[in-house]
């Protein structure tokens, strides 16, 4: 059952979490700490559609104290109800509940939208997708959206050049102080140290196959080699594919990869990366997950159309008995396996990816009227202030523009 935000003990336990979160969230509290003394987020009503955990409380509490109407909305699967119920005895509007199944994730989304947003920040672009089909008479008083993710920022792109998408939306996923720090390092670290933790092994001299080499897939093949692991790259674009190469791990197509891996890990994003033709050219015993993810990234309802039996082994892990005899293992059903199955990105990464997201709702609030409908670059000038925050909060001084010239 859900949390109540009248049981102590719950509400207590998430607030202690989200004030152990916010001591490593520097750049969170300096950035608010400028909205909230301009003032130009007070009075808006601002919605966050991201992983409900501790570190995106503080994002909802820091924009609370700016004066913001904030809500908060996530499905069940990476609900914490703990920080849920903090959350509420806070003040914050709350939509989501960790037992929630689809039909009540969508339910929820709704009642979400129905509150009237001036700003949205989407993980996924769900919520706004979910707008524009099922709440397109919202869209009128939207000043606009934030999207978190490259998955996220390809089926708006497409909405964009099909003349579909209604509002401007801002691709804080696209930010070098998002794209460097969390898809080239949190993502990596947090993934493979959760799908190890799963498989309760060690990745020393194991054959690990990545599929996809762009920021997510270099820090998980980055990740996997630190922990001792033979890694091989499986990517279609040549030149990501002679950087691999360059970084010292082998390439070769999925296929043949999947064939000798005893883990095989979808970094792309995109649904059917790992298909039915790849898991059933793995090797009996070896493992498939997902390092952030779509849904059926793993081909998972291919594999049991074609006759897989699939059973519960583990915690978050089910053995896929294949129609060629083999068997092996998937983690966390194909899910955001950081997210539903461990704790998120590291608190310092997500910093940095919410410090990118207080800006890009500033920008929105002071510009986002006169933004055209579309997908919009954040201004380079933010990536420079949430740098700049992260390195006052460490104490390191650089030389300033123009100097050694």
């Amino acid at each position: 059952m859900t949390a109540s935000v009248h049981e102590p003990a719950v509400w207590t336990s998430g607030r202690e979490k989200i004030d152990w979160a916010r001591r490593f969230m520097p750049v969170t509290a300096a950035l608010s700490a400028q909205l909230r003394a301009s003032g130009i987020v007070a009075g808006r009503r601002i919605g966050l559609s991201l992983v409900l955990e501790p570190k995106t409380a503080n994002l909802a509490l820091s924009m609370a104290a700016a004066g913001a109407d904030v809500s908060v909305v996530c499905d069940g699967a990476c609900t914490r109800d703990d920080v849920a119920a903090a959350l509420r005895q806070a003040g914050i509007a709350v939509f989501a509940q960790a037992d929630g199944d689809r039909d009540i994730d969508r339910r929820l989304a709704l009642e979400f939208l129905d509150r009237g947003l001036d700003i949205l920040v989407d993980d996924g672009s769900s919520v706004i997708r979910l707008a524009h089909a099922e709440r397109p008479e919202l869209l009128g008083t939207l000043i606009g959206a934030s999207e978190e993710t490259t998955s996220g920022l390809w089926p708006l792109h497409t909405m964009s050049r099909e003349g579909r998408l209604r509002i401007p939306v801002i691709a804080a996923n696209d930010a070098r102080c998002k794209t460097l720090f969390d898809n080239g390092y949190g993502t990596g670290q947090s993934t493979v140290l959760t799908m190890v933790d799963l498989l309760g092994t060690t990745l020393t001299a194991k054959a690990v196959a990545v599929a996809g080499y762009g920021y997510v897939g270099r820090g998980v093949a980055r990740a996997v080699s630190a922990l001792g692991a033979r890694v091989t790259v499986a990517e279609r674009d040549p030149v990501k594919a002679l950087e691999a190469l360059h970084a010292g791990f082998a390439v070769a197509p999925l296929t043949e990869a999947a064939a000798a891996a005893d883990l095989l890990i979808s970094a792309t994003g995109v649904a059917h990366t790992i298909d039915l033709e790849h898991l059933l050219s793995l090797p009996d015993g070896a493992a498939v997950a997902v390092a952030g993810g779509v849904d059926q990234e793993i081909g998972i309802d291919a594999v049991v159309a074609a006759g897989a039996r699939r059973r519960t082994v583990g915690h978050r892990v089910e053995a896929f008995d294949l129609p060629n005899g083999r068997s092996i293992l998937i983690l966390d059903d194909g899910n955001c396996i950081n997210c539903t199955a461990g704790e998120g990105n590291p608190i310092e990464i997500m910093d940095l990816s919410f410090g990118v997201q207080l800006l890009a709702i500033e920008y929105l609030v002071t510009s986002g009227t006169e933004l055209p409908p579309g997908v919009h670059p954040l201004p380079a000038s933010a990536d420079n202030r949430v740098a700049q925050a992260k390195l006052d909060s460490l104490g390191v001084r650089i030389d300033g523009a123009g100097e050694h010239r």
